[in-house]
């Protein structure tokens, strides 16, 4: 399947919306609106066109890295695939623009952002190593020793 990429920038206009599964993954959705402008040169200025809204998806730790960064009101570029989806609830239809996001930050060419790095749990089985890879690792160790100390 041929996926439609892009990247937008806009502002987040609802909270991030978190939320867990019994299996444990995490989903945490939003929506943004975007502002497209354009220059008029009948009247020399910039003015706004008409807002799009979508809503964000994000999956697993890019969620909850996304439901502890961002708020309402934030600037931010999102890029992601394209989901359009048509939905009927009986008494109306209509159609809703998703983005799946693959990466996501604040925009700053609006602002500046501090970063904080997310430190992983590693599981049990992450974490076993047999004695033949305990030997491979304690000999590069040792050439590395031996060749920082020349």
């Amino acid at each position: 399947m041929n996926d439609v990429l892009l990247t937008v920038t806009g502002n987040v206009v609802s909270d991030p919306q978190e939320r867990t599964f019994e299996n444990g993954n995490v989903l945490c959705t939003f929506r943004i609106a975007v502002n497209p402008r354009k220059f008029d040169r009948t009247s020399a200025r910039w003015v706004d066109g008409e807002s799009m809204f979508m809503s964000v998806i994000t999956w697993r730790g890019l969620a909850e890295n996304v439901a502890k960064s961002f708020s309402k009101g934030d600037p931010i570029i999102v890029s992601g695939k394209l989901k359009v989806r048509r939905w009927d609830s009986g008494e109306r239809q209509g159609t809703s623009v998703e983005i799946e996001a693959v990466s996501l930050g604040h925009d700053l060419s609006r602002g500046t952002s501090s970063f904080t790095r997310v430190k992983r749990s590693i599981s049990a089985e992450e974490l076993h190593v047999d004695e033949q890879s305990d030997s491979v690792v304690d000999s590069w160790l040792a050439e590395g020793s031996s060749s920082n100390a020349a």
